[in-house]
């Protein structure tokens, strides 16, 4: 009984010998000076392959990163966890076959392509190359079937999450999903799905659920579909580049809210969504390259009706010091007021401007209501770091052109009363805005608190759908090519 056991454990220790060393595996047979005539007699022992995985996904003696170097694996925690204590086999069969199961995710990492994605970034020829493996007359067996279930857990892990969180950014969990305690665990998720039968529902259950993503990646599979014509291959490539890059970008920035406004800043419009329909546009100015608008994330709960502008500093030293050592009376036939650093008003005559820098500005310029405020009569405020806003503006010609990168940072909003009662009305708030002239006419902004607030976000995608067909922008703040550098750098890595 002794004998045998350590015959089991000098052929574990020799199989593993073997499958570090990456060369060809031969049966297991344990040595006959120590079984001869004992075990002469007991049918021949086959390694389990349970126990080569457990060995294979050893941290003891090299430490994490070691072993997982050594098996080439990128999610080596994911895997560990994925497998638990008592590793078994997932995707092999004992006869030396995938299971239904692996050829369904092995096929799914085969287009990867259709989720913006490559097929080598999960080693696909490495795993096909061990499937093929296990059918030659030489093969190890249990030694092939453990490397190929790991490599392959590996390999669709590391797909889930990159269809999670995109491949440039390591997962993080949410404050919301702190919150709700629901963190994205792979490992989970696919055991769940592989016990439900539905491992290939579970893996693309993975990416972002808004309707942007979802459309973006439904087009572009439709895309793929038709061959590109010889003599433009590499426009068509190009153009994959560019659906694949605003894909990454989606996942990154992923929308949960089940009705937001979305401001595109490349589509120069603001959608507002509700479920799986935009049920109202508008067209955006937004932000010069040089002053770029920024996106993010906020919420929108009122809106100020005849606003006073309280000049940037940047505009107020950049553009308008510049025309006041040149025209003090430009303050005045601009309806603007001048105030000193304690708030009280003060006559620009009465400043020596040629002796004002940018630097010793101590002023602050605020313009009041009326038909030349540059927010028009409209702006809707929301939280966030870069005091930028969206509003009206008297310069509406500006919409009518199809380049509109024309702002300091802000965005300018066409129709701009239509979307406030819009607001108003989702929320049963029913009230009469004023007209032009009678904001015009207000002496002091009016704020209108929202009974229901909403999401806004916005994002920068150089490529969107309409009606089903993808929809290209131009990069108006190069920001693609950024993108593709750091994409290609961590598929170098990986």
């Amino acid at each position: 009984m002794h004998i045998r056991l350590f015959s089991l454990t000098s052929a574990v220790l020799f199989s593993l010998l073997q499958l570090q060393c990456g060369g060809q595996q031969q049966a297991v047979t344990t040595p006959p000076d120590q079984t001869a005539g004992i075990t002469q007699d007991l049918p021949p022992t086959e390694t389990p392959v349970g126990e080569l995985i457990l060995a294979l996904l050893d941290t003891t003696a090299a430490g994490p990163a070691a072993a997982d170097e050594r098996l080439g694996l990128q999610t080596g925690p994911h895997v560990r966890a994925f497998y638990g204590a008592s590793p078994q086999p997932v995707w092999t069969q004992p006869n030396d076959s995938l299971s239904a199961e692996a050829k369904a995710v092995l096929a799914l990492l085969g287009e990867a392509r259709a989720y913006g994605l490559q097929p080598e970034y999960y080693a696909t020829n490495q795993l096909v190359a061990l499937r093929d493996s296990l059918r030659l007359p030489a093969a190890s067996g249990p030694q092939q079937r453990a490397r190929l279930d790991v490599l392959l857990s590996d390999a669709v892990l590391r797909f889930m999450l990159d269809l999670h969180r995109g491949r440039l950014r390591t997962y993080v969990a949410s404050p919301r999903e702190k919150a709700s305690g629901q963190i994205f665990q792979p490992a989970d998720v696919l055991r769940e799905s592989l016990t439900a039968g539905k491992v290939a529902d579970g893996v693309l259950a993975c990416q972002p659920r808004n309707r942007e993503y979802r459309q973006l990646q439904q087009a572009l599979e439709q895309w793929l579909s038709t061959p590109a014509p010889p003599d433009s291959a590499a426009q068509f490539q190009a153009r994959y580049e560019q659906v694949a890059l605003n894909l990454e970008r989606w996942r990154q920035e992923a929308i949960s809210d089940s009705e937001y406004l979305l401001i595109n800043l490349p589509a120069y419009r603001l959608d507002v969504v509700r479920g799986d329909s935009v049920v109202r546009q508008h067209r955006v100015i937004v932000g010069q390259p040089k002053t770029p608008s920024p996106t993010l994330s906020s919420t929108i709960d009122h809106f100020t009706l005849a606003p006073d502008w309280h000049v940037p500093r940047s505009i107020a030293t950049k553009e308008i010091l510049p025309i006041l050592k040149k025209d003090v009376g430009y303050l005045a036939r601009n309806n603007f007021a001048l105030y000193d650093e304690g708030g009280r008003l003060l006559s620009p005559y009465q400043v020596d401007w040629q002796q004002v820098t940018a630097k010793s500005f101590a002023y602050t310029i605020r313009q009041s209501a009326g038909c030349d405020n540059a927010l028009g009569n409209i702006v809707f405020r929301f939280k966030n770091p870069y005091s930028v806003y969206l509003h009206d503006t008297p310069v509406r010609q500006a919409f009518t052109y199809p380049m509109r990168a024309l702002s300091h940072g802000c965005m300018r909003l066409q129709n701009p009363m239509q979307l406030a009662a819009y607001l108003l009305a989702r929320g049963g708030q029913f009230r009469k805005l004023p007209t032009e002239e009678e904001c015009a006419r207000q002496s002091k902004p009016e704020h209108v608190r929202l009974a229901k607030s909403i999401p806004l976000h916005v994002r920068y995608f150089t490529c969107a759908t309409e009606n089903g067909q993808l929809r290209f922008y131009a990069d108006i703040y190069q920001r693609d090519k950024a993108l593709r550098r750091a994409l290609a750098v961590v598929a170098r890595e990986s």
